[in-house]
């Protein structure tokens, strides 16, 4: 499935937030990311309207199978793209900004055949 960017982040965050709080609430995602309540309301409708998540009448945010598997496959790429760029020599604040970007854009093929890389290479502590 493609999806922006914006949205790919949008679930990343709640996925991240799923693990730190009893619930995800718009509130958690806009204070989490620095946007205005409104935006993420608007996204939120989107994401709705995409399958990616639920909202119950109390307000809480929870991924759906097909959000978690987005959110999960992007937060994947996040996490071992800072780490790899880190292990490189790239201070971790230009790493991670680094990583942002580049996860929303690498192909699946090119995202295995880096990991496959890195494990063959006895990196594999990543």
């Amino acid at each position: 499935m493609t999806m922006n960017k914006s949205a790919e982040d949008y679930l990343e965050t709640i996925l991240i937030l799923s693990k730190r709080l009893p619930v995800v609430r718009s509130v958690d995602i806009a204070t989490e990311m620095n946007f205005k309540k409104s935006s993420i309301s608007v996204a939120m409708k989107h994401l709705r309207e995409d399958e990616c998540i639920t909202v119950n009448e109390s307000g809480f945010i929870t991924l759906t199978e097909k959000g978690h598997a987005i959110a999960t496959m992007i937060y994947e790429r996040h996490t071992f793209l800072s780490n790899w760029l880190i292990a490189l020599g790239i201070d971790e604040k230009t790493a991670v900004k680094d990583a942002c970007r580049m996860e929303h854009v690498i192909s699946p093929e090119s995202f295995s055949a880096i990991k496959k890389y890195v494990s063959d290479s006895d990196l594999s502590c990543l």
